[in-house]
């Protein structure tokens, strides 16, 4: 009787073992400032190899956008699937949970419905945002340099208040010397441990976020001088609003803190930019070979995205911080679990999506309910990649607390309005092609008679999610606006 007692047992928590392990797992690969510059996005110079062989194994979207082109509030974004201004933080100064308390997020679900979750390096922006819904945590780092010039020259500058290091470094050394190559011993080491255990994790890889700092192996795959300078000059009867000063570069060591930047500093970028690249890609290459080997590649979906793009010297202009397309279009790549017998592969999807249908995207996936947020499940178009998607994709860009910045895409048109939030009035509005040669083309057609069609009916979109007379934005509003005397 003891005996088929301890059978019984034996097979109940065999059973349970079995089930927890038909639970899908989820990896998310959240990378920092990376457009859709990947040998799966058509890049013929960049090395990619990694990411391409993930696109090979699922979805590769086309046409996925972020909601803001600034890590913060476009991380909150992601991790909560709601809009930026649902969230109410445009800046990169205001932790999520100061003002979101109740806001559920990523962690917080799969946590409370059985996951170990696991954060490692940059997820949140803010560090400590959400700290208690993470099983495990392993923050970022700040930025490494590792060159005893470099090293010594920070010193010399902290000592006199001045800015930050260099704004690239290609030393020979293993990938470990730099952070992304240490996320990477760590998501490894992490996969190990709870191998055995339902998961969500998220690894934040930091590069191709300035500074450029990455193995000179990784330079060496680019010849710099092959770089194209793209066109100086920003788009036709835009205001300043539209542009950025791309103070995030200037603060670097070596960087003019006015005016432009001349061939050879505009190329070296360029080329640490792309090294940086290649790098991350190896980091995502050595996680991915783990999950093979521990064999939890077939029990497994895995997301490669970005919080937002970058421009590299197109419009005049470097980094984030504006709403066109280069900072707003990013790559999304999703592939389910190996033995999900609906799974597809190697396939391509033009369909209009957002960054906050990530996170519904992967509930439904793992057969979770998910209700209250703003994005919608993507696996209608992983199970029919053809399928039809939204008819628009919305961000934002808000300049300080007087002007926001709205701005819609149809997939082929971009159009944008700047509002002023003070005196509740339109300043300027723009209207651009979403696919153009950026070394050549950079035209603004919102006044050309010839486009007023195309004008009034990407109104008609951004006017569904934005009316044309809201001027109160979560937050914002709640700022106290002076206007200035006459």
């Amino acid at each position: 009787m003891k005996r088929k007692t301890l059978l019984l047992v034996v097979l109940l928590l065999n059973s349970f073992w079995v089930a927890a392990q038909e639970k899908p797992n989820v990896l998310v690969f959240l990378v920092d400032d990376l457009r859709p510059n990947l040998g799966c996005y058509g890049n013929d110079v960049i090395q990619t190899p990694n990411i391409d062989k993930l696109a090979e194994q699922g979805i590769k979207f086309n046409s996925a956008y972020a909601q803001q082109g600034i890590c913060a509030p476009s991380r909150m974004s992601i991790l909560t699937s709601k809009r930026v201004d649902q969230i109410g933080v445009y800046s990169i100064f205001t932790p999520l949970r100061s003002v979101q308390k109740d806001m559920v997020t990523m962690p917080q679900f799969y946590k409370s419905n059985g996951y170990k979750t696991v954060s490692i390096g940059k997820v949140y922006h803010h560090t400590r945002d959400d700290i208690d819904n993470w099983s495990i945590h392993i923050p970022k780092e700040p930025n490494a340099y590792v060159l005893p010039e470099n090293l010594a020259l920070i010193d010399s500058i902290k000592e006199v208040g001045g800015r930050k290091g260099p704004a690239y470094e290609a030393a020979d050394v293993k990938d470990e010397a730099y952070k992304d190559g240490r996320v990477a011993v760590a998501a490894i080491k992490t996969l190990k441990e709870i191998k055995n255990d339902p998961f969500m994790m998220v690894v934040g890889l930091s590069k191709p976020h300035l500074p450029f700092n990455a193995p000179k192996k990784y330079w060496d795959l680019y010849d710099r001088s092959s770089f194209k300078i793209p066109l100086r000059q920003q788009p036709t009867d835009v205001s300043t609003y539209a542009t950025t000063p791309w103070g995030e570069l200037r603060g670097y060591y070596g960087m003019p803190k006015k005016g432009q930047l001349n061939d050879e500093t505009s190329q070296t970028l360029i080329h640490g930019y792309y090294a940086s690249v290649s790098y991350i890609d190896a980091q995502v290459g050595k996680i991915m070979d783990t999950l093979e080997a521990l064999d939890l590649r077939k029990n497994t979906i895995v997301v490669f995205m970005s919080d937002h793009g970058w421009k590299l010297g197109e419009y005049g202009d470097w980094c984030k911080h504006t709403n066109f397309e280069l900072d707003t279009r990013v790559p999304l790549i999703i592939s389910r679990e190996t033995n999900y017998n609906k799974a597809k592969s190697n396939k391509t999807s033009d369909a209009l999506v957002e960054n906050i249908d990530v996170f519904p995207t992967l509930a439904d996936a793992c057969g979770l309910t998910l209700k209250n947020v703003d994005g919608k499940s993507l696996v209608p178009l992983l199970d029919k990649p053809n399928k039809k998607g939204d008819e628009a994709a919305y961000s934002l860009y808000a300049r300080g607390d007087k002007i926001m910045g709205l701005t819609v895409t149809n997939g082929e048109w971009r159009y944008t309005e700047w509002r002023d939030l003070q005196n509740k009035k339109l300043h300027s509005s723009e209207l651009y092609l979403c696919d153009q040669d950026y070394s050549v083309q950079n035209i603004n057609y919102v006044d050309d008679a010839k486009h007023q069609k195309i004008v009034d009916n990407m109104k008609g979109l951004l006017y569904a999610q934005y009316p044309k007379d809201k001027y109160d934005f979560l937050f914002l509003k709640k700022k106290k606006v002076t206007k200035k005397k006459s």
